[in-house]
């Protein structure tokens, strides 16, 4: 199962004010490479009727069916890096790349 983290929620309900995209869905897709590694895209779209989609926090997330099995599983947060800037990462176990959270 995707999830969004409270952060990841609060940021892409004020994207899509800022956007005027309020009412599309979070469209999410991923493609995995060769090194296990993956890369993510994500934008605001309407749903098409061979689409999955569901509800999570008021936030409507939509992907084609072929991304369903590359992304569940994943969480996805909105946090601030090291150098002071904030962004979206993907947390996702079955990426090459997956540090799981420190707890502090």
């Amino acid at each position: 199962m995707f999830t969004l983290t409270e952060s990841a929620v609060e940021q892409i309900k004020s994207a899509a004010a800022q956007g005027g995209t309020e009412g599309m869905a979070l469209r999410l897709a991923a493609v995995k490479h060769d090194d296990g590694s993956f890369d993510y895209r994500m934008g605001f779209d309407h749903v098409s009727d061979e689409d999955i989609s569901f509800k999570q926090s008021g936030v409507e997330i939509v992907m084609a069916p072929e991304y369903v099995p590359l992304i569940d599983e994943t969480t996805l947060d909105f946090v601030e890096m090291d150098d002071g800037q904030h962004q979206f990462i993907f947390l996702n176990p079955k990426d090459a790349n997956y540090v799981p959270p420190q707890v502090t």
